[in-house]
C-alpha cells in the first residue's frame, strides 16, 4: 500500500510538471506525457478507492480522510476529462496543484486504519520525497545560474570583440538562453509539490508549526522569484541580457534561502 500511495505521489507530480512545461512553452509532447502519467495517477487512486470499498463493505466517503481522498479524485477524474477534450491546460494545471495538495493531506493525516508502523514509515517516505524534490529544484536553479553566468560572459566577450575557439565552445547565446529557461521551467513546479508536501507534513507532525518560521519564508521568496522571472519571459517577452541578469539574482536568493534561513528555522533540524 505504501508503495501506491509514493507511486501516486511521485508520478502525480510528474504529471504537474508536465502540464507546466506545455503552458509555458506550446509543448504537445509534455502535455501528452502529463495526461498518460495523469491517467496512471486516476487509475491508481481508483484501484485504491475500489480495494476500500470492497473491504469495508460500504463506500468510503464517511470519514474526513475518506471524503478528502474521494474529493482528490473527483480532481483527478475532472482533470483526465478536461484534457483529454478540451483545451485549457492552464486550469488543468491549477486543479491538479489542488488535487495534490489535497492527496497529500490525505496521505499524512493519520487514518487510524493502518498499523502504527506502517503510517510513520509512509509518512518518512513522503517526508524524503518532500526534501529530495527541494534538491533537485535546487539543482535545476543551480545549473540554470551556471548558463547564465556563461551568457553573460560570453556576452562581454561578444561586446568587446574578444574571439576565440574557447568562445565558440560556450553554445550560441539563443541557446543558452533557452536551455537556462527550460531548467527554471522543471525548477519552479518541483519546488511548488515539494513546498505542498513540507508544509502540510509540518502542519500535521510539528507543534506549534507557524507559516512565519524563517525558511517556509524564504522558500516560498524563492518560488515568487523564479515564478517572476518564468512571467518575465512568457508574459513580458524579456530576454538577452537582462534575463539573464535577473536570473544570476534569482539565485543568490537561493543560497540565501539555503545557507542562511536555515540558521533561523524552528522545524528544519536536519539542516543543523
Amino acid at each position: 500500500m505504501n508503495l501506491i500511495y509514493d507511486l501516486t505521489i511521485v508520478l502525480y507530480a510528474l504529471s504537474i510538471i508536465g502540464y507546466f512545461i506545455d503552458f509555458l512553452q506550446n509543448n504537445r509532447k509534455a502535455n501528452q506525457f502529463a495526461f498518460w502519467l495523469l491517467s496512471i495517477v486516476w487509475i491508481l487512486q481508483t484501484v485504491f478507492f475500489v480495494l476500500r470499498m470492497l473491504k469495508d463493505q460500504r463506500f468510503p466517503i464517511l470519514t474526513p480522510s475518506e471524503g478528502l481522498f474521494f474529493y482528490a479524485w473527483i480532481l483527478v477524474t475532472f482533470s483526465v476529462v478536461m484534457s483529454r477534450f478540451f483545451r485549457v491546460d492552464f486550469l488543468v494545471f491549477f486543479t491538479n496543484v489542488l488535487g495534490f495538495l489535497l492527496v497529500s493531506i490525505h496521505l499524512f493525516a493519520p487514518t487510524g486504519q493502518a498499523s502504527a508502523v506502517l503510517e510513520k514509515q509512509l509518512i518518512s517516505e513522503l517526508l524524503i520525497i518532500h526534501v529530495t524534490m527541494a534538491f533537485i529544484s535546487y539543482g535545476a536553479f543551480s545549473l540554470s545560474f551556471i548558463i547564465s553566468f556563461m551568457y553573460l560572459l560570453q556576452h562581454g566577450m561578444l561586446k568587446r570583440k574578444k574571439w576565440s575557439k574557447r568562445l565558440q565552445r560556450f553554445g550560441s547565446l539563443s541557446y543558452l538562453e533557452k536551455l537556462s529557461f527550460r531548467l527554471n521551467t522543471i525548477g519552479v513546479p518541483l519546488l511548488l509539490l515539494s513546498l505542498i508536501l513540507g508544509v502540510v507534513w509540518a502542519f500535521w507532525k510539528i507543534n506549534d508549526f507557524t507559516l512565519l518560521d524563517a525558511k517556509v519564508i524564504s522558500s516560498f521568496i524563492v518560488l515568487l522569484v523564479y515564478s517572476t522571472y518564468l512571467y518575465q519571459k512568457v508574459g513580458r517577452g524579456v530576454q538577452g541580457k537582462t534575463l539573464a541578469l535577473w536570473n544570476v539574482a534569482a539565485f543568490l536568493v537561493v543560497l540565501i534561502n539555503y545557507f542562511l534561513a536555515t540558521t533561523f528555522t524552528e522545524f528544519h533540524l536536519w539542516y543543523k
